[in-house]
């Protein structure tokens, strides 16, 4: 919400996701993980969980000439954001999944798990 009252919805409700019964929308931890220097690209996603019901996992694509652990990236969410919306895996892939008009596709790094 702005400071005039408007409310703006920036995520879609099928991407919620439900950890432990606490609501995490995937564009929070992004948010954080665009901060992160070696970061160019960033997806989060809900994967199933059986003490959670649902974890969060974010997919990365690094900048050119830089390296990052997994670990790394986890431990730097964990600083900044709640316990429960960090990402609890990191996966680090060369390019993410894109449509023609280049919108990360979302769908299939659910399918990938």
């Amino acid at each position: 919400m702005d400071p005039d009252g408007w409310l703006y919805v920036v995520d879609r409700k099928k991407d919620m996701i439900n950890a432990s019964g606490f609501k995490v929308w995937p564009r929070e931890v992004e948010d954080v993980l665009y901060t992160h220097p070696a970061v160019r690209e960033a997806a989060v996603v809900g994967v199933p969980d059986p003490y959670r019901g649902e974890s969060v996992k974010a997919y990365v694509s690094l900048r050119p000439g830089t390296s990052v652990e997994p670990q790394e990236l986890s431990a730097y969410c964990a600083a900044r954001i709640a316990a429960y919306k960090y990402p609890r895996q990191v996966e680090i892939l060369p390019v993410l999944p894109k449509t023609t008009s280049g919108k990360i596709l979302r769908r299939e790094l659910r399918d990938r798990g």
